[in-house]
């Protein structure tokens, strides 16, 4: 781990951050603007290289930039409740079984798209007739009813 000011990409390689990401976090306010040298490069210190990989674990639990940002503030504040913590994990955990609803909802329907399909030589194809008329998996979690061909 380094104990130095890093470049960019040293301080990707070292946080698991792209470089792209890195600047986009910049760019965005989630992380403030790098140190320049003189002649331009960006540089990052340890602290940095902590809070990019906060971010990257953050982002690995599928919380929004939003969010993280929250989470870099109430980190960052020696101050705070965790109970606010707590409650933006929850909040972010309700959100996840939400979209694992509608995730199953998805399967659920293509499964059944799937096995009304002969899948041979004819041109006729449950899936394809599905999809054209809307018969997919809705937003709201529900599957929708697929009729055989």
């Amino acid at each position: 781990m380094p104990t130095y000011p890093t470049n960019i990409g040293q301080a990707a390689q070292a946080s698991g951050v792209s470089a792209k990401m890195i600047r986009h976090y910049e760019n965005i306010g989630l992380i403030h603007k790098a140190k320049r040298t003189f002649s331009g490069y960006r540089t990052y210190t340890d602290s940095d290289l902590h809070t990019l990989r906060f971010i990257r674990q953050a982002r690995a639990l599928g919380f929004s930039i939003k969010q993280i940002g929250e989470l870099l503030d109430l980190w960052q504040n020696r101050r705070r409740a965790s109970s606010r913590v707590k409650a933006l994990a929850l909040t972010h955990v309700a959100e996840l079984d939400a979209k694992i609803r509608e995730l199953e909802a998805m399967k659920r329907t293509l499964e059944s798209l799937v096995a009304h399909c002969h899948g041979d030589e004819r041109p006729d194809c449950p899936i394809l007739e599905g999809l054209a008329n809307g018969r997919g998996a809705s937003r709201g979690g529900e599957s929708m009813k697929v009729q055989p061909m």
